[in-house]
């Protein structure tokens, strides 16, 4: 079966600053993968590679077998057109840590938006499909308020039933919970849980070990720019094999 995510030899560069060296690795599909590290070694930076808001320097990066941002022939690479780049990110849901939401329309406005915007879904039934997220986010008693009335934790939840609106089938989340105040944590965490046992494929740069041990089937340790360790959660937590790992954890843990 093709791996939802397919990762070759990545390497990204800014300027002389090398950031990315070299990450290969696979998601199958209906999988959780989890990102760790410090700050710095280059996760989220991966991340916006695998939706091309950053273009790889070398490597190859694909999406359910589909070359991400670039066709290629006879060999080389050829970046493909904005248009083209962007509707393939269609596919590709992206939480970030910041919410990102429009300030002046409500919850439901901010989900309605790109599916009838981008995909041209009728109003209606954008409308009926917002309210069936609201609900499975567990805020459907906030369908009318305003950003600025949202806690961030329910701003967060927002944000993850907009980018589901899109029908991905693909989410990456970018520390989706390093902005919140500790107790509303657990409500984010939860709703991704919730996605997780529905078979959604997932990438997740994360700090909440708890949660990369009990959800993730593959849990990557980075540092500078490369795979230092990866294997299964609840085994490389318990016993990692190299000393850069072990330092890590041993600070969070």
């Amino acid at each position: 079966m093709t791996p939802m995510v397919k990762a070759e030899q990545v390497c990204k560069s800014f300027g002389a600053l090398k950031v990315l060296k070299g990450i290969t690795l696979e998601v199958d599909r209906g999988q959780v993968l989890c990102l760790v590290g410090p700050s710095g070694s280059g996760k989220s930076t991966f991340l916006r590679c695998i939706n091309h808001l950053e273009q790889v320097n070398a490597g190859r990066l694909y999406v359910d077998g589909d070359l991400v941002g670039y066709r290629e022939k006879n060999g080389k690479l050829y970046e493909m057109p904005p248009k083209a780049a962007a509707k393939q990110r269609r596919d590709i849901g992206m939480v970030f840590q910041h919410f990102n939401l429009f300030p002046h329309r409500t919850a439901l406005e901010n989900i309605v938006e790109a599916p009838t915007q981008v995909k041209g879904i009728k109003k209606a039934d954008a409308v009926t499909r917002a309210k069936d997220l609201l609900d499975q986010v567990g805020l459907s008693e906030k369908a009318n308020a305003y950003p600025a009335q949202l806690s961030g934790g329910q701003q967060q939840r927002v944000a993850i039933a907009r980018a589901l609106a899109m029908d991905p089938k693909l989410m990456l989340f970018d520390e989706p919970t390093s902005a919140l105040d500790p107790e509303l944590v657990g409500e984010v965490l939860s709703v991704m849980k919730n996605l997780a046992r529905e078979g959604m494929t997932m990438v997740v740069v994360t700090h909440e070990m708890g949660f990369a041990r009990e959800v993730a089937d593959q849990l990557v340790f980075m540092d500078g720019g490369v795979v230092v360790e990866s294997g299964k959660p609840r085994e490389l937590l318990a016993n990692p094999q190299h000393d850069r790992t072990k330092l890590f954890l041993s600070k969070l843990l």
